[in-house]
């Protein structure tokens, strides 16, 4: 067949022949999905795809959503996300075959390693050091804000390979067994009272060679690949949602049904958050049709920072209509089972209003966003660098 959707419905009739959504074991179900080269659509054949445009990837998920499929977890967040395509993108054969079916089953969940004490927005600042030793890599260092490390069983390391490079030049990048000695993850707990965060201690951990990803002292390209689908997942959230769903749909609902108060001005707010929540969407849409073309823009940024500050607006707008009653009823718990995807999401408007902080810091802080858009967008003139030696001299001192 020529039409590459009557491709794609044909192998979706196959798994849906032999595989009933609704029944089946998801490890199961996920993994006759990847076979079929239904997991990544646009993947190469052989590593989950069939080579074909990655827009077909949205009605395979439409048909097994309706067939009884359940939406993929967090669980599953990291590696379809961010890992399969760096993956796809710079692995060796061996390595796609090795890591993508059991990333896209589930089987392996993954976490991202890259942000360390001082390198934060900085991130080619890293220090975390990985020395070759024969086939392996000996790798000492520190990451943090490491989200879901403590259920993660593989990680995006970046690495520091070559100390007298230049910083951008001397990374390397590994895909690393978190259950490997030497490996030691510390919960953050967070004012949510949950401890997504993780602070991960590598003393001394043996990697193989065969587990880097891409070239050695090219872990900087490697990264940004992994940074480029992460701001582009968290602007978009799962695919593109329904006008008036998502965050903007709790904020109707609180005030149609909760909300103790419904003065004009608080409706002008309503409607305001509801616009900004439009013109993002808007915004998903038109980077999902310039990806179609092969033609990213910088609407993955755009996205994001809008994003984190739509999301924030809104839930702030959530508790003010909520009034008094925001102060109860809040359940700081949240079971591994959440964490895992295998039940709904826990907590409220109440507990997202606190969790949306996060959403101006994770994938890259609003600020250094900002910076991209300026700089590398709109041509704008970077930052002047202050040499802090001069500037702590030229403070008058009594």
């Amino acid at each position: 067949m020529s039409d590459p959707t009557a491709v794609v419905d044909q192998r979706l009739d196959q798994l849906l022949a032999a595989h009933d959504p609704a029944t089946t074991d998801q490890v199961v179900l996920r993994g006759a999905q990847f076979d079929l080269g239904l997991a990544w659509v646009h993947f190469p054949e052989g590593f989950g795809g069939l080579g074909l445009a990655p827009n077909l990837q949205r009605h395979i998920d439409s048909r097994l959503r309706q067939a009884g499929a359940p939406e993929p977890g967090l669980r599953h967040f990291f590696g379809l996300a961010m890992a399969g395509p760096t993956v796809v993108t710079h692995g060796s054969d061996e390595l796609r075959r090795r890591l993508l079916r059991p990333m896209f089953t589930g089987e392996d969940a993954w976490c991202q390693l890259f942000s360390e004490p001082g390198a934060g927005s900085d991130l080619a600042g890293l220090s975390c050091r990985a020395v070759r030793d024969g086939d392996e890599w000996v790798i000492s260092g520190q990451k943090v804000w490491n989200t879901l490390a403590h259920l993660a069983d593989r990680g995006m390391l970046v690495t520091r390979t070559d100390p007298d490079a230049p910083k951008h030049k001397g990374l390397t990048y590994f895909a690393l067994d978190m259950h490997a000695p030497g490996v030691e993850v510390r919960p953050l707990r967070q004012m949510t009272g949950e401890a997504e965060f993780n602070e991960v201690y590598l003393t001394e951990v043996r990697v193989p060679d065969a587990d880097r990803v891409g070239e050695v002292n090219e872990g900087w390209r490697v990264a940004m690949t992994t940074l480029m689908n992460e701001r582009t997942s968290i602007g978009a959230g799962t695919g593109i949602p329904a006008r008036g769903s998502g965050a903007i749909a709790e904020a109707l609902r609180i005030w149609r049904e909760e909300a103790p108060v419904r003065s004009p001005v608080a409706r002008d707010a309503l409607v305001r958050c509801w616009i900004e929540a439009e013109v993002l969407r808007l915004t998903n849409i038109r980077a999902a049709q310039n990806r179609r073309i092969d033609n990213p823009g910088p609407e993955g940024s755009i996205a994001k920072l809008l994003f984190a500050e739509v999301n924030a607006r809104i839930y702030e707008l959530c508790v003010d209509l909520l009034g008094p009653r925001a102060l109860s009823g809040f359940d700081y718990t949240m079971r591994r089972a959440d964490y895992l995807g295998l039940v709904g999401p826990a907590g409220s408007a109440r507990k997202m209003f606190l969790r949306s902080r996060a959403n101006s810091i994770e994938g890259g802080t609003s600020e250094i966003q900002r910076n991209i858009l300026g700089e590398r967008v709109l041509g704008l003139p970077g930052e002047p660098r202050v040499d802090k030696d001069l500037a702590w001299s030229a403070i008058p001192r009594s």
